[in-house]
């Protein structure tokens, strides 16, 4: 019983939160209930009084019930929504009073919901899986989220605005296909019933009901993409913080950032309201133009009756076909209502296609493609070279630069100019200079995530195990075991290699000084459940970053910065075991006691300008 207490006392906070901001009063509230309900009573006796004026023939009772009928679907328009709109619909009555017909249906509207669903899935998977074979071929994701700002938050376009396009679409799947079926079926018995006039003066309402929802619906699109986009953005500061929250506390930031995550979610407030201002009109016409079809089918009727069309009939002869027309009619009218429904539906399917294809548009455009205009397979994208063209360098040999020109994206100033190296095998190479000479840049341009602005750049071996491998001044980890951390990328990459030897996962950690990381996770494939960044050090995180590069043993080995954590006895001896296993390195540091390790020292002096210097063998 406890747990209960608890519960109920930690939500009372909450509740008295929601009675300080509803914005009316209790006495206002139980006023405006009594009215709706007042209303929906009136609503819901126009049926039965339609049948009385039209069984005695009365016209200026018809008049007058048609006024008053117009007047109170005026004010329930505003008030209710569409769907409690379609359960006061002559319509919705006709099929509450089929009992019989309930389990039946009830049966097959919940097939019919189940067909939805799978529809749902299936449509996510497809459309999911298309966008992820674009998103992660070569580094477009790198492209995307680092060098292009045109498209805002491809994570969440991906993942929830996928999500909810097909939830939506699936939503409408089965209404669109059902709709040409009745609305023919129907159009026949209807002309049946009323001849010409019955059709054609639905049809004209139908038509108009479209122009001027299309009209309510248009700016609903734009104002849609824009909250998405503010969704997004709230969303990214708070897994900002998420992601740095140690430093934000260190620095105190609870309160900077209180303020700034609270502005963008005024902001995305702001626009949600008016969103839903617009959707109120959209809501309005659709409410209205439902009702309104009820009085619309008994017009059509009356203008043969008072026409004296059907004069020889009894009353109760009368009543029978007004009945039996009313429905049709109504049905008729109902299938266009349905249709009309859709139109908040519509706008929001609108908004995420506007979005997702944006998205898709641009990772089209970004994927590259050989001259014949077919996409390139990873393979071929991550050789420098162009697909086809032969080595001209010897094989021991892994990247040729000459006269290259490297500048920051968005920027005319220039970080390296008229660079001409060759790195070999065996001859490692030290990149030193300041902060923002282009080091980083130097390492991004050689392995293709930037374009040099002039010159050639060729990479002539191969990415992964006995050819290059990167290791970025962030170190990165996946989620998963310590396996997949030391062996990572071969598992998603060659999962049949048969090259996980446990002996030499735990040799590597142990020469990486990681052998207590065993314990801690309890065996090399026991799954945890914590983020790899909140649990290792810096230091730490460097030192699992070697055992996976002593581990995959690439003949060139590329560092960013990649012992900055460790000391200078840590660092000597990382970097002694990498000579050991054969490695080339080419690394960007500041300490001289790296300098034992490399032959060659390229200093990045700034405005452009380098020096490329031999280190002496003491």
């Amino acid at each position: 019983m406890q747990p209960i207490v608890e519960t109920r006392c930690s939500l009372g906070p909450v509740i008295h939160l929601l009675r300080l901001k509803m914005p009316v009063t209790s006495q206002d509230k139980l006023i405006l209930l009594i009215t709706e309900q007042l209303v929906i009573y009136r609503v819901g006796l126009i049926p039965s009084q339609y049948f009385g004026v039209l069984g005695s023939k009365d016209l200026n009772g018809f008049k007058m019930l048609t006024f008053l009928s117009v007047v109170l679907i005026v004010l329930n328009s505003v008030r209710l929504s569409a769907s409690l709109s379609w359960k006061l619909t002559l319509a919705g009555r006709i099929i509450h009073l089929s009992l019989p017909l309930v389990s039946p249906t009830a049966q097959l509207k919940s097939f019919d919901q189940f067909t939805c669903n799978l529809l749902y899935v299936s449509w996510r998977k497809d459309l999911t899986e298309h966008l992820h074979r674009l998103y992660f071929r070569g580094r477009v994701y790198y492209t995307l989220n680092v060098l292009h700002d045109d498209v805002d938050n491809p994570d969440q376009r991906i993942s929830q605005d996928v999500e909810r396009f097909c939830r939506q679409l699936s939503s409408m799947a089965s209404k669109l296909i059902i709709s040409p079926f009745t609305l023919v079926y129907y159009t026949y018995q209807c002309f049946r019933s009323t001849s010409w006039l019955g059709p054609v003066s639905i049809f004209g309402y139908f038509i108009l009901g479209t122009v001027v929802n299309r009209v309510l619906m248009s700016p609903i699109v734009a104002k849609l993409v824009q909250q998405e986009k503010l969704e997004g953005d709230f969303r990214f500061k708070h897994m900002q913080i998420r992601v740095n929250a140690e430093p934000a506390a260190f620095f105190r930031a609870g309160h900077v950032e209180h303020m700034r995550t609270d502005r963008r979610l005024q902001r995305l407030l702001q626009t949600q309201r008016d969103l839903m201002s617009k959707e109120l009109w959209l809501c309005i016409g659709i409410n209205m133009f439902d009702y309104l079809g009820s009085i619309l089918s008994y017009i059509v009727i009356a203008i043969p009756i008072f026409s004296g069309v059907y004069g020889d009939l009894s009353p109760a002869e009368l009543s029978s076909l007004v009945s039996k027309n009313a429905f049709v009619c109504l049905y008729l009218i109902n299938c266009f209502s349905q249709l009309i429904e859709l139109s908040t539906t519509l706008s929001d399917v609108a908004g995420y296609t506007h979005r997702i294809g944006e998205l898709q548009e641009t990772l089209l455009d970004m994927n590259p493609k050989s001259q014949d205009g077919e996409f390139l397979d990873e393979s071929q994208w991550d050789l420098a070279r162009g697909p086809g063209e032969p080595a001209t360098e010897p094989a021991d040999a892994a990247f040729l630069l000459e006269r290259v020109c490297i500048y920051a994206p968005s920027s005319h100033k220039p970080l390296i100019k008229d660079l001409s190296l060759k790195i070999s095998e065996g001859q490692s190479l030290l990149i030193t200079g300041n902060t923002g000479t282009g080091k980083t840049s130097l390492l991004r341009v050689l392995g293709g995530l930037w374009a040099s602005a002039r010159g050639s750049v060729q990479m002539l071996a191969d990415f992964g195990p006995q050819g290059v491998l990167f290791l970025p001044q962030k170190p990165f980890f996946t989620d998963g075991t310590l396996r997949e951390q030391v062996i990572y990328p071969l598992k998603e990459i060659y999962p049949d290699s048969g090259s996980t030897d446990d002996e030499r996962i735990m040799r590597f950690l142990e020469l990486a000084g990681l052998s207590s990381l065993v314990a801690r996770t309890k065996g090399l494939d026991q799954q945890v459940d914590w983020n790899w960044y909140d649990v290792l050090s810096p230091g730490e995180m460097q030192r699992l970053s070697f055992a996976r590069l002593f581990y995959l043993q690439p003949k060139y080995a590329v560092l960013d910065e990649a012992t900055s954590a460790l000391t200078e006895e840590v660092e000597s001896e990382l970097y002694r075991i990498g000579q050991q296993l054969g490695m080339t390195f080419i690394s960007v540091g500041h300490r001289r006691s790296l300098e034992k390790f490399h032959s060659l020292v390229l200093r990045l002096c700034g405005d452009g300008r380098w020096e490329l210097t031999r280190i002496k063998v003491e």
